[in-house]
């Protein structure tokens, strides 16, 4: 745990615990005809980071982990946009879907600044 924040250093750890994270949040998450495929989305892009991640980290070229750091990235991303339309839906979550949101975010910019740092 780094000791200005309590984020792990750990990328594999950071993005498996924001995977759990979204999961809780879209328990939270009322269901009905609205919100049903926006917590299948957000679920889908949340935890799909950290698979992808994974694979990147056992990549077998250069190439292989620039697309798979791509998807975290564009993964990261999509998670922003689910969580906007869920505050949409339900704006009760507001608080809590900041917290996610702000994590995709870094998260994002985590996986931008490797690609910049990997050329191809």
């Amino acid at each position: 745990m780094s000791a200005d924040n309590d984020k792990p250093f750990d990328l594999e750890e950071r993005t498996a615990v924001f995977g759990e994270k979204v999961i809780d949040f879209a328990k939270e998450v009322p269901k009905n005809e609205i919100t049903r495929p926006l917590i299948s989305q957000i679920v889908r892009s949340g935890t799909s980071v950290g698979a992808n991640y994974v694979e990147a980290d056992d990549a077998v070229s250069n190439k292989e982990f620039r697309n798979k750091i791509a998807t975290c990235k564009k993964e990261a991303r999509e998670t922003k946009h689910w969580c906007r339309m869920i505050v949409r839906a339900v704006p009760e979550l507001r608080e809590k879907a900041k917290l996610i949101w702000q994590e995709a975010k870094e998260l994002h910019l985590i996986f931008a600044a490797i690609l910049r740092k990997r050329p191809e």
